[in-house]
């Protein structure tokens, strides 16, 4: 959803830089893994660098990364923190970089209505508790149920 938001945006080509989260992870595994199906095609990805999921190293990895790679045109992150730290480290920079968060935190929904985060790749909470109900009744009333039961996610913009 991240890639193709980035490509429909700014276009084939667009200049990336990701924040993964904390290395090893199976969130980082699979966040950067479901980017990069799209991504791969359709962006140029100029760095990756690791910001532990974490706001205050999301925007210090930002500040670096603004400093090597000048032309950045967007920002990935793998989860909501990451993406709030770059975009204060983007804002003190003066340059207009797209910034996509995942998980639809408080804080990124609200940075999103002002007007500041770019989008972000919300889980829906809701819908899982609700899909998680369904499955731990269908167990007790004997019936089987799938090893996997996935979740559609949402993306959250500026609209």
């Amino acid at each position: 959803m991240a890639a193709t938001f980035i490509a429909d945006k700014l276009g084939k080509g667009a200049k990336v830089a990701e924040l993964e989260g904390v290395p090893g992870a199976s969130a980082t595994r699979e966040r950067g893994s479901g980017f990069h199906n799209i991504a791969d095609q359709k962006l140029h990805v100029v760095t990756k660098q690791s910001a532990d999921f974490d706001r205050t190293k999301g925007l210090t990895v930002m500040e670096n990364l603004l400093q090597g790679h000048p032309d950045i045109q967007a920002v990935f992150a793998h989860n909501d923190e990451m993406a709030l730290g770059a975009l204060e480290a983007i804002n003190s920079s003066g340059k207009d970089i797209l910034v996509i968060g995942f998980d639809g935190n408080k804080d990124a929904l609200a940075s999103i209505k002002n007007g500041k985060l770019s989008a972000t790749v919300a889980q829906q909470p809701e819908l899982i508790g609700k899909l998680a109900t369904e499955a731990a009744d269908d167990i007790l009333h004997g019936k089987k149920v799938q090893k996997t039961i996935s979740a559609p996610l949402k993306l959250e913009t500026q609209k």
